[in-house]
């Protein structure tokens, strides 16, 4: 299935090929400058979430390969995904290069502001939905967009503070003889009940999910937590993304005050990052510990769900899994849609958004003084990530080529 779902595009490959790109930036030189990397910062990577405080703020939202590494590493992931997706859409090549510029520009720019910040002005710097319209806003006055950009972004923060947990239950869950359960969709969600009947494996996946849920309230922040006010209702396994499927992953139905108070997570397992192979194993024996402790360090701000907890299953295998809403407040842009004068928009707030999660864990003043004043630095991240593209383009035509001859199993499993 993930090899069907990468050979949808070019941009479907890159987003499920977090592995080669790092395998391709560790055989070149670095800074060796060191800030806590997301390790897979592509542009779909970033969206709308909710905070805490029910704020609907803009910052990366996935964190499966986080690692400690050199600075440039994402921003490069970041820039060749502009340029696979401009091409994608069909931008031109001075299009493509605008985006990726912006990209790069939108990185340094933010970095030197933090690097001349006040410490706690750093650490709290964070784009909510409001900002984002009036920047947006005034980029309309400027005639850096249009209309219809202006438009786009009003709907999708919309559509995200429409897309809560209750939403997303009314979409999975329905009451059989008297009980709420998730509802099949074979083969990208199966009820629990369904793998017990089939296999003694899916079993212990069961029980291993059961021992997480007992244990990974202890990771959660704060002494008082309404997490103890849940119970558990049910849960199915669910394929997700690109990139992480054939991971574990499961969604779990609790209710509070009664069934009209639902609560869904989603524990997802966690492996080693692919950074891993080429910088080091990480200080986290826990590879969803590590996951969790990135994600807080990076993010402005993260769910008060989000947790983990690694167990050893009916198998002998040890399994680590980070837990945390389903949906809160869920938002993003689809770069099957955009314009070319809203992606460029997009990549200044994605480089920009990067900026502020590494200055949160790297020397920002050093980050800062490494990119200096000029241009040089958007020049040649533009010049990699355009020459990166052609690779990825080149290993997109040779998974397919792959799929076609057999070499690798279809979606139905068969060679």
């Amino acid at each position: 299935m993930r090899y069907a779902r990468m050979a949808v595009s070019p941009l479907a490959f890159y987003r499920g090929a977090a592995l080669l790109m790092a395998s391709d930036l560790a055989s070149s030189e670095h800074t060796g400058i060191i800030a806590q990397l997301c390790g897979d910062a592509h542009l779909s990577n970033f969206g709308l979430f909710s905070t805490p405080e029910r704020h609907l703020i803009f910052d990366i939202n996935d964190f499966d390969e986080t690692l400690p590494g050199p600075f440039e590493w994402d921003v490069k992931r970041l820039a060749a995904s502009f340029a696979v997706a401009g091409r994608q859409r069909g931008f031109s090549a001075e299009e493509e290069r605008a985006c990726i510029v912006a990209a790069a520009h939108g990185y340094r720019m933010a970095m030197r502001r933090a690097a001349t910040s006040r410490v706690l002005d750093a650490w709290y710097d964070r784009l909510d939905a409001e900002r984002a319209r009036a920047s947006i806003r005034q980029a309309q006055l400027d005639q850096l967009v249009g209309d219809e950009e202006v438009r786009r972004l009003d709907a999708t923060i919309e559509k995200a503070r429409r897309r809560d947990h209750r939403k997303a239950f009314k979409k999975l869950v329905r009451i059989v003889d008297g009980r709420l359960r998730i509802v099949a969709a074979p083969p990208l969600i199966v009820p629990v009940e369904d793998l017990i009947r089939e296999a003694g494996r899916a079993a212990d996946e069961a029980d291993v999910m059961h021992q997480v849920l007992g244990a990974y309230r202890t990771t959660l922040v704060g002494e008082r937590h309404p997490f103890a006010e849940y119970r558990y209702r049910h849960m199915a396994r669910k394929v997700v993304g690109v990139g992480s499927v054939g991971t574990r992953a499961w969604v779990i139905l609790f209710s509070g005050r009664d069934d009209d108070d639902p609560l869904l997570l989603q524990a997802k397992e966690a492996q080693a990052s692919v950074l891993e192979r080429f910088l080091g194993p990480s200080e986290f024996d826990d590879h969803a510990e590590r996951v969790v402790r990135g994600q807080r360090l990076m993010q402005a701000s993260s769910d008060i769900f989000l947790g983990w907890q690694s167990v050893i299953g009916l198998d002998g295998q040890h399994r680590d899994f980070y837990i945390r809403q389903l949906q809160d407040g869920k938002g993003g842009i689809d770069p099957e849609t955009m314009t070319v004068r809203g992606a460029t928009l997009y990549a200044r707030i994605c480089g920009e958004t990067l900026a502020r999660a590494h200055s949160r864990s790297g020397d920002r003043v050093q980050i800062a003084g490494y990119l200096g004043r000029s241009d040089t630095f958007e020049e040649a991240i533009s010049d990699f990530a355009v020459a990166y593209a052609d690779q990825n383009h080149s290993d997109f035509l040779a998974l397919k080529a792959a799929l076609a001859s057999g070499r690798l199993p279809n979606e139905h499993g068969t060679v």
